[in-house]
């Protein structure tokens, strides 16, 4: 059975057994390969950092309403790597991030990783073990069979990916070689179906393209039916070309998905070869739950609100 344990840091990840772990990686990088890769594609060099966080603060001081902790690196650099150090495109994206969480507090107040545990529990949200060949983190939906809307509203749902991507987004290798999603609809039904509206698809693409600060490389769609396209019809007005280019369908062709994600980083059931313990859904959450103090720091963040 997988298991949390703790490391000689005190960092607490997922025992998958045979040496794969699942933990969130909160160093900075330091290999010159990473460095050489952040210089090139982010343009992360010692001036433009400095430059960039200079002339973000400068944005954000004049923000009068927006309440976030300018003097703490980790979060600036957060935003700006996404955007490639560009300050002014930074501040429209922390605008937009936090314009978003004030405008739907049913989808975003108090989202602590404990208000969703049994979504976590029915094994809906995972990562993988391994990155991608290019460093990516993979995040595993698993939205057909598995999902029991009785059990796990869609509003839950959408909470607990949120979780998991902010978790990303603590990361500095994933800031840098960014996320790809596995969406595995096996054993779509219409009663899930029917739980989306035009109006959620709408807000949970504008939360995808405009307000995350995630560098999202790609979006790998398994299993996909002919029910499946009545639900990608409700999503499909509202997508951007740039998301619509990085979207694949691959139905059960694991060839076609591992022509994009090398077979070591891919569990047998995707036509990889990755062998461990599958991960446990219930010791996910626990783990998310150990950061508590930083999703409620993170909660902290955002537009002052007008008292009643």
């Amino acid at each position: 059975m997988a298991s949390l344990q703790f490391d000689d840091k005190n960092v607490p990840y997922l025992d998958l057994g045979d040496g794969y772990r699942i933990a969130l990686e909160g160093d900075e990088y330091t290999d010159a390969k990473a460095k050489e890769k952040a210089a090139r594609e982010l343009r992360e060099t010692p001036d433009v950092v400095e430059k960039s966080m200079e002339e973000l603060r400068a944005l954000l001081q004049d923000e009068k309403t927006l309440y976030v902790p300018m003097d703490n690196d980790p979060f600036m650099i957060k935003f700006l790597r996404p955007c490639k150090y560009y300050a002014q495109s930074a501040f429209e994206l922390i605008k937009r991030y936090y314009r978003f969480r004030s405008k739907h507090p049913d989808l975003c107040d108090e989202l602590y990783p404990v208000s969703v545990k049994h979504v976590y529990e029915e094994g809906l949200v995972h990562f993988l073990p391994l990155r991608d060949q290019h460093g990516s983190r993979i995040l595993v939906l698993e939205c057909g069979k598995k999902w029991k809307p009785a059990k796990v509203s869609l509003t839950d749902l959408f909470r607990a990916v949120q979780i998991a991507l902010e978790a990303g987004m603590y990361e500095p290798r994933t800031q840098l070689n960014g996320a790809i999603v596995i969406l595995d609809m096996e054993g779509l039904s219409l009663s899930q179906i029917m739980q989306f509206t035009p109006k959620f698809a709408a807000m949970a693409l504008d939360w995808i393209q405009q307000c995350t600060a995630m560098r999202l490389k790609s979006v790998h769609i398994v299993n996909n039916s002919y029910l499946f396209n009545m639900l990608f019809a409700i999503f499909k007005p509202f997508l951007t070309e740039k998301l619509r280019k990085r979207l694949f369908f691959h139905q059960k062709d694991w060839n076609s998905l591992m022509s994009h994600i090398d077979a070591k980083c891919l569990r047998p059931k995707y036509g990889g070869t990755l062998e461990c313990l599958e991960t446990d859904g219930k010791l996910l959450g626990e783990m998310f739950e150990l950061y508590h103090k930083e999703f409620e720091l993170a909660n902290s963040f955002g537009y002052l609100r007008k008292q009643d």
